[in-house]
Parts: structure tokens; sequence; C-alpha cells
């Protein structure tokens, strides 16, 4: 990166509020690391004491923050954390795509691949159909029937498996799986016995799955995962789940069979959704919350079971002060028996 403070206002839409505006930086770096050459940003009210005491060049900022010690440019903007990503994705490498199959990749002749880059060791079983622009990665396979939209990026191992559908735009991290086999059994004269599972996964436009996440084929008709989700590494969403538009599900949670989720939901780390439920659109479940019943109207939610985020805190405050209560309650009853001795 060569710019200078007034580029990056250019660049993020921010004006220069303090110092020299045809400064040079070279660096992004946290406010506690960065130099005279780095641009830093302050997103939270958490790092003030770092921001007051930082060496860096130049800062991102939102209006009305405290003067720093040093010589430092201030950049205000609307969103510095926005502003700070619109910088890092200006200054990296972009990626090389290059349209062609390598030579080490496993294509089937009917398999439709014109404008894809398929990168080695890649398997592409028949009937598949890929959009152009999409890079199929070192080691996915692709499994008979799929069909991929354009300008997808599905990195080393994921693996799609039969008749699933990616819309545009998709990515898939490092060993994503979809349509892996729902988790279904019966049990059979004493044993286990799996119950076949004949649906398919959909992945609307602009679907991001992370690493390791799991997202099971439906047992019959479509898992759905809605336009512009996003979801985490270490996730596992199950058969017949159908997510909306624009939900942020983070690691290490899991939505159970059959079980929905509104528009703009966000499910935070490790949390737990039962099967069969709904929750309704712009709902936010903190981490480490679970629920086994619908949840109706916007708002956050917190706890197992997951109550309004204001009533678990009472609850929790009440748990807290249980002992003081009992001591209390010890006291007044020997007090008590005192008074019936007397």
């Amino acid at each position: 990166m060569e710019l200078t403070v007034e580029d990056i206002a250019v660049l993020t839409g921010g004006t220069v509020v303090r110092g020299d505006g045809g400064l040079r930086l070279s660096g992004l770096a946290s406010l506690g690391e960065a130099g005279v050459t780095d641009l830093s940003f302050l997103g939270n009210e958490k790092y003030v004491g770092d921001f007051v005491k930082t060496a860096a060049g130049a800062v991102l900022v939102t209006a009305g923050v405290p003067e720093p010690e040093g010589e430092v440019a201030l950049i205000e903007v609307a969103n510095p954390s926005l502003a700070f990503s619109q910088v890092l994705e200006h200054s990296l490498p972009k990626r090389m795509f290059e349209v062609g199959v390598h030579p080490q990749a496993s294509v089937d002749p009917s398999a439709r691949v014109e404008g894809v880059m398929v990168r080695a060791g890649a398997v592409v079983e028949a009937g598949v159909e890929i959009g152009e622009g999409t890079e199929v990665g070192p080691g996915v396979v692709i499994e008979r029937g799929v069909t991929i939209g354009g300008g997808c990026l599905l990195h080393g191992n994921a693996v799609i498996r039969e008749g699933c559908v990616l819309g545009e735009r998709v990515v898939l991290q490092p060993g994503a799986v979809i349509g892996s086999d729902g988790y279904g059994y019966e049990l059979v004269e004493g044993k286990h016995r799996p119950i076949p599972q004949a649906g398919i996964v959909v992945l609307e436009d602009e679907v991001e799955i992370g690493a390791n996440t799991t997202i099971d084929r439906a047992r019959f008709g479509k898992t759905v995962i809605g336009a512009g989700t996003k979801i985490d590494n270490l996730v596992q969403i199950a058969h017949n789940v159908v997510t909306g538009e624009h939900c942020l599900i983070v690691s290490q949670s899991g939505v159970a069979g059959s079980s929905s989720l509104g528009n703009y939901v966000t499910l935070a780390a490790q949390t737990g959704i039962a099967g069969h439920i709904h929750i309704d659109d712009q709902v936010i479940l903190a981490a480490r919350s679970a629920t086994m019943r619908s949840l109706e109207g916007p708002g956050t939610y917190f706890g197992a079971p997951a109550l309004p985020i204001q009533e678990e805190k009472k609850r929790l405050i009440l748990s807290l002060k249980i002992g003081e209560m009992r001591a209390e309650l010890k006291e007044l009853k020997k007090r008590l028996t005192e008074l019936e001795k007397g």
C-alpha cells in the first residue's frame, strides 16, 4: 500500500479533520501496534485508551472523538471499521483467475465448465453445470448433477454432493460440506435404520459458508439458505431447514431439522435451535443461547431457554443473590425461633 492521507479520505468518502493530508502511508495496523507510516481505525469505544496514545500516522474515526496525544492525522468517516476494510480490500493483491482445467483435475466430459477455473485435484462429475467466472479450488469435489452459478469461489476440499444448487457469487471456505445426509433413523427390531435422504440443498445468491461447516440435504424437498446469508466456521444446519435472507449464523451454532429462520436473523456463537420451530425476522440470539420454542417478533433473546434479554438479565441477577438471600432467611428463622422461645 502506498497512499496519502487525502487518498484514503477520497477512497473511503471521508474528510481529513486533523493533520497532513499529504502524509504517505504504507501499512495497516491496530492502534496499539501502528507506527508513523501506518493507518489504523477506532471502531469500538473500548479502544479509546489505545487511540489517545497511538503512534499511527492516521486513524479513521467518527465525529466527536477525543484528541490523540501525538501528531496523528484523523480521517472522519461514518463507519471506521467499514472504511478500514475498504482500504484493506484496495491494498490486497487481486486473486489470479485463469480460465481452464488443470491437468491434474478430473472433469467428466458431460460437465459444463466453460469460463471456469478448475484447479489441481478437483473432481467434477457427470452432469455438473458451472457458471462463468467460478473458481473451483484444489481438491474440491462436485458430485453428479450439481448446478453452480457464476462468480462463485469454492475453496480447497469443499464438497458439494449430488443434485445440490448454488446461486451466483457463493463462497465456500475450505472443508465446507454441502448436501451431506441428514441425520435420520428409525428404530426397527432393536437397530437404528437410516432413513433415505432424497432431497437437496439450495444456496441462494451471495451466500457464504465457513470452513468445516456442514449443511445437510433435505429428507425430501430442499434445505434452503437464503440470499446474502453468511454462515461462520463449524456450524451445523440440519435437513429441511430454511433460512431467510441476510441471516448471520456464528461459529459452533446448530439448527435442528425442519426449523426455519426469518430474514436478518442473527445466531451468535454456540447458539442452539431445536427442530420444527420458527424464528421471526430480525431476532438476535445472544451467544450460548438455546430455544426449544418459536420466537415471535424482533428483538434480542438470551439464555437457555432463550428469553427477552432484559428479562433474562433480571433472572441472572436474582440467581447471583441466592446465597445472600438464603443467609438472610436463615437469620430471620433464627430470630423467629428466639422470639417464640421468649
